[in-house]
């Protein structure tokens, strides 16, 4: 497998699901069932750093994430040690996508501001799917969702920057951001 630094994240493992060894995986991709299918190797590191390779056996949606089994995971026990690992594919070539569509890895790292100029942070990470995602952004005192919405956000990857036209009390939302 590749290099951990250059691999994308696809997931991470948020806890066991029954006790046939199967995860629930926080998916942090578009593309669960391609990313998770039986026969994918997934790189990992344990919590002590050393890499692995994590081969999936199973796969299925449930409630809206991805319950994955990997091969040598057979029991509740065996599985318990794989929560909170985060899951890595190499850098794969990537279909473009539609006008306003963004893969989530491309909007992290953006810095966030507002049409007045004003910097609000960072973007750390993406929550939900394509009709209802949200930038999570890192300001100096808090951490601000923004909807990824055309009518809040413009987005210019070029330049790794994200400018909000944000309605009135939507930074205010999760407290003092400045």
């Amino acid at each position: 497998m590749g290099e951990w630094d250059d691999a994308i994240v696809v997931g991470v493992v948020a806890r066991t699901h029954g006790n046939r060894g199967e995860v629930i995986v926080n998916s942090e991709t578009d593309f669960p069932e391609d990313r998770f299918h039986e026969g994918a190797q997934l790189m990992t590191r344990w919590k002590d750093g050393t890499p692995a390779t994590l081969e999936v056996a199973t796969m299925r949606m449930h409630q809206g994430r991805p319950v994955v089994g990997f091969k040598g995971y057979a029991s509740i026990n065996d599985a318990e040690p794989l929560a909170g690992l985060e899951l890595r594919v190499e850098e794969v070539e990537t279909e473009p996508l539609p006008e306003g569509e963004y893969y989530h890895r491309d909007l992290i790292g953006c810095t966030v501001v507002t049409d007045g100029g004003e910097t609000i942070g960072r973007v750390t990470a993406v929550q939900g799917d394509r009709a209802a995602s949200r930038l999570v952004v890192t300001s100096p005192r808090n951490e601000i969702m923004i909807p990824l919405a055309e009518e809040i956000c413009t987005v210019d990857l070029a330049a790794k920057r994200i400018t909000v036209r944000p309605p009135q009390g939507l930074l205010e939302l999760n407290g003092a951001w400045r």
